[in-house]
Parts: C-alpha cells; sequence; structure tokens
C-alpha cells in the first residue's frame, strides 16, 4: 500500500499533515483524492505545513496527503515559446481545450506538448567529448528562434550515439558515457524553480539594453543583464511601459509574467500580446515569448511561484546564449502572497505585516538575472534583463515592497500620477528616477552615437532641475519677475518636455526612437537654447524668440521617419540659424 501523509489542518491555501517525516523542504505532495498540487514549506518532526496551488474548499482532516519525493519543477525544452502557462507552469490554453474556462482540480496535463515532432539537427559527432551546457543540436521552435538542445548541467563525457531527424521531446535523441554510466539525453529537460541555473562566471554589464524609449535610453539606461525597478500608483501606465519594452528592447526572448494583476489587465495582455508584430521581422511578438498568466482570483500560494517559473525559463534561455527580458508584473502582489502565507504559518511579521525574510526573497529574484558566461565548451555569454513593476499601495514608495526592492536594482523608473494626469506618458518622473548605470554605458554612447552625447545629457538633467526651482519662484511672485535667460530656461525645458520625454506608444512612428534620431532631436532643441542665450545676450526681445516658427518644426522632428532623419535635421538647423538671424532688436 503506498505511504501517505494524513491531513490535521486546513487553512486556505495552508494544509497540515501529519505521517510526513519521509518528505524533504520544497517537495511537491499532492492533497486528498482531488490530488491537488502542493509544495512543503515547513517541517516540524512529522508534521508539515504545505502551500497549495489550487482551491482548497471542501477539503478536510483525515484525507490523505501522497509523496511525489520532487521538488516543485519546470519543464524546459521546445514548445515553451507561444506558450501560455500559469504560476506553476500547467498549459492554459490545453486546458482551456480540453476543460473550458475553468481549471478542473487536480488537473494533470503534461506542460510541454508530448505528441508533437521537431525536426533536430545534431552539432556533435560520436566520439565528441561534451560537458553540461553543451549545445548538441538545434531545433527550430518558432521562426525566429532557434532551440538549443544542450546536455544537462551535471553530465559529462563521450557521445556514443546522436541521431538525426523528427522527434518527441521525450525521445532519446543521443546517449553519452561516462565511465560506466550511460546517459539518455532528451530534448526535455527539467529544473526545480528554487535553485539558480549554474553559469561559469558572472560579467559587468557595459552595454545598454536599448529600448527606443527616449526618457529610459537618454536619461535613465538600463545595461543588458541590468535590473529596474518600475514603481507607480494605479493608472500611472506601469503596463503599457513593460509593454513597449518588451515590444522594442533589445532581447531575443521576452518572459511576461502576470504576477497577481486583475483579470481584465491579463486578459488585455493575453488579447494584446498575440496580435502585436516584431519589429525586427513582422511576425507575431509571441514567436520569442513566453507568457506566465497568474490573476489575482486565483490561488494566491501559485502566484508565490509564477516568479520562480518564470525566471527558471528565462536562465534555460540564457544558457543557450540568448538576450532575454523578463517583466514582472507586479512584485507588489507576490509580496502581497508571502505575507499571506507567513500570517498562516504563524510566522512572526515584519514591517507592515510583511515576513521577515521579504528582502532577502526579493533579492534572490533579482539576483537570477544578470549577463553571464555560460556553462559548456564554447564561449557563449547570455543575459536576462529583469524589469519588475512594484504597485505601492497610493503610490507610497516608502512601503516595504519598494524599499527593499530599491534596494537591489540598479534603475529606478518612478512613475509620477501627477504626470499621467496631465497625459505625458511614459509618466516616469525625471526628477525622482535614476540609474546607476550612467558612468558604465557612457563609454558605449560617446563612442557609437557620438561624442558629445553624454554632455548633452548632463545639460538636460541641469535644465530640467533648474526648471523645477524656477516653477517654485513663479509661482511664489509670478513669471514677470524672471529675466530673459530664466525665461529661456523655462521654455527650454518645457520643450524638452513635450517634444522630447513625452512619447506616444501609439503612433506608428514615435512608438520607437532609435539612439540617432534621439541625439538628433535633443541636439536641435540644445541648439535652439544656444542661439537663444546669444540672442538675449544681444538684447533681442524674449517674446519673438518664444514665438519663431522653427519651435513647431522642432516640435513635429519626433514623428519624421528613421529614412528622413539627416535630411530634416540639416534643414532644421539652417532655417534656425536663419530665423534667429532675422530676430529684430527689443
Amino acid at each position: 500500500m503506498e505511504k501517505h501523509g494524513i491531513i490535521t489542518k486546513v487553512s486556505g491555501p495552508l494544509i497540515v499533515a501529519k505521517n510526513m517525516e519521509s518528505v524533504q523542504v520544497y517537495d511537491v505532495v499532492r492533497v486528498s483524492n482531488k490530488r491537488l498540487i502542493g509544495e512543503v514549506l515547513e517541517l516540524r518532526n512529522d508534521k508539515a505545513s504545505i502551500q497549495v496551488y489550487e482551491e482548497t474548499a471542501g477539503i478536510g482532516p483525515g484525507e490523505p496527503v501522497f509523496f511525489t519525493n520532487e521538488p516543485l519543477s519546470v519543464e524546459l525544452g521546445p514548445g515553451l515559446l507561444e506558450g501560455i502557462f500559469d504560476g506553476i507552469e500547467r498549459p492554459l490554453d490545453k486546458i482551456y481545450d480540453a476543460f473550458g474556462a475553468g481549471i478542473p482540480l487536480g488537473v494533470d496535463l503534461p506542460k510541454l506538448n508530448r505528441e508533437k515532432q521537431w525536426l533536430f539537427k545534431p552539432t556533435v559527432k560520436v566520439k565528441d567529448m561534451v560537458v553540461g551546457g553543451d549545445i548538441i543540436g538545434l531545433v527550430d521552435e518558432t521562426l525566429t528562434v532557434v532551440h538549443k538542445i544542450m546536455v544537462p548541467p551535471m553530465i559529462k563525457g563521450e557521445v556514443i550515439e546522436i541521431l538525426s531527424g523528427s522527434f518527441t521531446i521525450t525521445d532519446v535523441v543521443a546517449r553519452v558515457k561516462d565511465g560506466d554510466q550511460i546517459h539518455e539525453l532528451k530534448m526535455l529537460q527539467t529544473w526545480p524553480v528554487r535553485k539558480k541555473r549554474p553559469f561559469k562566471k558572472k560579467i559587468s554589464p557595459t552595454q545598454p539594453m536599448i529600448t527606443g524609449q527616449r526618457i529610459i535610453d537618454t536619461l535613465f539606461p538600463i545595461a543588458i543583464g541590468g535590473i529596474a525597478a518600475i514603481p507607480g500608483p494605479f493608472g500611472s501606465g506601469k503596463t503599457v511601459v513593460q509593454h513597449q519594452l518588451a515590444k522594442w528592447a533589445d532581447a531575443d526572448i521576452i518572459v511576461y509574467i502576470g504576477c497577481g494583476e486583475r483579470g481584465n489587465e491579463m486578459t488585455d495582455v493575453l488579447m494584446e500580446f498575440p496580435e502585436l508584430k516584431d519589429p525586427r521581422n513582422n511576425q507575431p511578438l509571441m514567436k520569442r515569448t513566453v507568457l506566465i498568466a497568474n490573476t489575482s482570483n486565483m490561488p494566491v500560494a501559485a502566484r508565490e511561484a509564477s516568479i520562480y517559473t518564470g525566471i527558471t525559463i528565462a536562465e534555460y534561455y540564457r544558457d543557450m546564449g540568448y538576450k532575454v527580458a523578463i517583466m514582472a508584473d507586479s512584485t507588489s502582489r507576490w509580496a502581497e502572497a508571502l505575507r499571506e502565507m507567513s500570517s498562516r504559518l504563524e510566522e512572526m511579521p515584519g514591517e507592515e505585516g510583511y515576513p521577515a525574510y521579504l528582502g532577502s526573497r526579493i533579492a534572490e529574484f533579482y539576483e537570477r538575472a544578470g549577463l553571464v558566461e555560460c556553462i559548456g565548451s564554447d564561449d557563449r555569454r547570455g543575459a536576462i534583463t529583469a524589469i519588475g513593476a512594484v504597485s505601492p499601495p497610493g503610490g507610497d514608495t516608502s512601503e516595504p515592497v519598494s524599499q527593499a526592492t530599491l534596494r537591489i536594482v540598479k534603475v529606478f523608473w518612478g512613475l509620477s500620477a501627477a504626470l499621467a494626469n496631465k497625459r505625458h506618458f511614459p509618466a516616469i518622473d525625471w526628477l525622482k528616477s535614476y540609474s546607476l548605470y550612467d558612468d558604465q554605458m557612457a563609454e558605449y554612447f560617446d563612442t557609437k552615437v557620438n561624442k558629445n552625447w553624454g554632455k548633452q545629457v548632463r545639460l538636460v538633467m541641469g535644465l530640467l532641475q533648474d526648471e523645477a526651482s524656477l516653477q517654485e519662484i513663479v509661482r511664489l511672485v509670478g513669471l514677470d519677475a524672471l529675466g530673459g535667460n530664466d525665461r529661456l530656461k523655462l521654455l527650454v525645458s518645457q520643450m524638452i518636455r513635450e517634444d522630447y520625454l513625452h512619447q506616444n506608444a501609439f503612433h506608428n512612428v514615435d512608438t520607437f526612437s532609435s539612439l540617432n534620431k534621439q541625439y538628433d532631436l535633443l541636439s536641435l532643441i540644445l541648439k535652439f537654447y544656444d542661439l537663444g542665450l546669444e540672442a538675449i545676450k544681444s538684447s533681442k526681445s524674449f517674446k519673438n524668440i518664444e514665438n519663431l516658427p522653427i519651435k513647431e518644426r522642432i516640435g513635429r522632428f519626433k514623428y519624421i521617419e528613421e529614412k528622413d532623419i539627416a535630411k530634416e535635421t540639416a534643414s532644421i538647423k539652417d532655417d534656425m540659424d536663419t530665423e534667429f538671424m532675422m530676430l529684430d532688436k527689443e
């Protein structure tokens, strides 16, 4: 007879069971005869506390708990891309096809398709020596991504058999001999979600992840392999910013985790993502995307697991040498799941009821991002860039989740409700936000774009900070109290805000700006400022400067297509020189 535990207590998603001495922490168990999926969180003598990833209504003491003696793991292999999974990698699209709109309790479908045949093209030969991480074959997973089949991390030896042709992910495609042991290799790997996948070493990032969003690339860049947080109140545009980054960022693979988001928001993501076109090749963006959907009405425990599921899938593609961008929306809801489970475990609460280990869990997640040298015989490099949205109650970033996140991340894109209310998007507050990658990225921008890039950025930040001080004076004593130079500063700062930092995500041209276009637009605004300063020094009328027609052309520059940039830049500069020369003296 199969040995099993017995439920003694049910508290929402938390189950306590006895006779559990043969399990380990983080083992997966099947709870009750409904065989609900659970994970062991805590062991005390023969009693185990289990978090259940499904609804526990109707379960009571005395029911069995079945052991699997395996940790919570994800399946990794061809078929991940274009997939829509829940927090524990159950395929939502397949569940929908089989059972309709509801997820039945204890559903046990394979995580990845077992029937589909994939064309496996070997890259090694018999008698080749391989180690963990080496690529043994290639599979065209989608039209845009080649899936590299790797030797699992802990296996090494001599290839004694390698096949070629169409196989399912559970078919043996190679055999490797290590001493007396023979390992059968399949296209499918499994990996525990709470354990980092190994790499040779972490590398300090020096290259920016180009996003095409002007305020991000110019003022607050993120590195390839960097980590960023987007805190902001409800309605400030966190999700749209993440959509823009998913669509335009310089990444090969996108992993999007909807972690505890409202159902209607997640529905929007699920409806919009399959329709988004990849700007690189005009294929659907889903061809290089994995979606993990865990809405706020789904069991709270699975929300906690979804972050780990997402980062493990990201590490797998990183190991192939790809640049992966992972979007977590939002880590606040994940932290709320931690808080709920912690209180049910009767742990000592920390600040605002969050567990004392909140900071270390958040750090653990973000630390799995980075630019690394992958394991294997070759010199592959892969990167995970992690971008987490934070939803602080009322937009108050002094609460524990925001503060714990800020201690870890190097880029802070603080969204402002005031900017969002003025319809200024992206609503990233340039006075609160920062990027600690500035210095590391400076050389890249100065050599790859223009040697004056850094100088321009410093000048722009200075103008925006001066504007904030001058606005205080204007509120107190009025605009007339300012001299010509200060009024010009306010005018140019307004141009920077409205013509440069404001960007329309839904305009087919303005949605993306190349670095060269960003530099040219900024140089036009700053040239206007320099000529304005000279004109005021020569006693020209500020009112006439303010009414120059060239101002409107600069404002429309962001809607110019990339192919016409050089021509339009030269034209505007010539016309600007002419208009300033024609100015009348006051």
